[in-house]
């Protein structure tokens, strides 16, 4: 039996708009998502029962127990089955960018190829939402519009976008971020996006728009705003936001050329922050289960 590997890109929310709370304590969201060629990689092969080995540069304090998203994804999958799984952690963890969510999608994914599941053998959309509300959109590494509690989902045309992601190796509680948040009622998006022709027009349209848990997460770990300063004042950088509840923020450019050497100078003046250039989009393909 051959073995699978898939790729688990990094998420980044270009916007997040938080809209309101229910009653139940989930927030409301409205968000654009993309997605980058970088990304944790899920190794599958065959096994007597399901096993789970952790390593990588950003392994450290990740987990290879049943705590793991991956093998509480392959719990939701028929019973009878079993793979060794081999994650290499390439994302920093509690980051903002999806690392576990993503995780727990190339799993879903790796592991129906592996195992030659059907769609009826998959769980339900509210299961995977329920297993960590970043799931359903890492399932369709694709740009998305993601509004309710992250897991209604509308696919939409974004041009590439260069840019540079950065990250001071802090973890963020999501929990104390929103804890954080004053203003839980604030406005979405338009309700129709507009068309972008190009890398430089999105720029232009995100500029106007927001990410709602910077402010809280900068106040639980002001080292972000030194992140976000660092960023803007990068040659060529456009646009420097927080993606999701932090700490990793992206810069965003109009050529992949600008994005290279602010990264380079990033790197010669930052080295202690993990940090990678990368063209935002469709990993559609790039996700994709793969013979190996």
């Amino acid at each position: 039996m051959p073995r699978i590997e898939t790729l688990a890109p990094a998420k980044i929310n270009l916007t997040l708009h938080v809209t309101g709370q229910r009653a139940d304590g989930y927030h409301l969201l409205d968000s654009l998502v993309t997605f980058a060629p970088v990304g944790d990689r899920l190794l599958i092969g065959p096994g007597a029962g399901l096993s789970l080995m952790v390593d990588g540069p950003e392994a450290a304090g990740v987990p290879a127990d049943a705590s793991n998203l991956v093998l509480k994804m392959a719990a939701l999958l028929p019973a009878g089955h079993g793979a060794t799984l081999r994650l290499r952690k390439y994302l920093p963890a509690a980051s903002g960018i999806g690392g576990g969510s993503s995780d727990a999608a190339a799993a879903l994914r790796g592991l129906a190829a592996f195992w030659g599941l059907v769609a009826t053998d998959l769980p339900a959309p509210d299961r995977l939402a329920a297993l960590g509300a970043d799931i359903p959109m890492c399932m369709m590494p694709e740009p998305l519009r993601a509004r309710g509690i992250g897991a209604d989902l509308t696919p939409v045309s974004l041009p590439p976008l260069p840019a540079i992601l950065v990250n001071p190796r802090v973890e963020v509680p999501t929990p104390a971020v929103f804890k954080a948040l004053t203003q839980k009622q604030n406005p979405p998006m338009p309700a129709q996006l507009p068309p972008f022709a190009d890398a430089p027009a999105l720029i232009s349209w995100l500029e106007r728009q927001r990410n709602d848990l910077q402010a809280p997460a900068c106040a639980v770990q002001p080292i972000i705003a030194t992140v976000l300063e660092t960023l803007q004042t990068l040659p060529g950088a456009r646009l420097a936001r927080m993606s999701g509840s932090g700490a990793t923020c992206f810069a965003l450019f109009t050529t992949m050329a600008e994005a290279e050497a602010a990264h380079h100078t990033l790197c010669a003046t930052c080295p202690a922050w993990w940090s990678t250039c990368a063209l935002l989009g469709d990993q559609r393909a790039a996700a994709a289960p793969q013979a190996v």
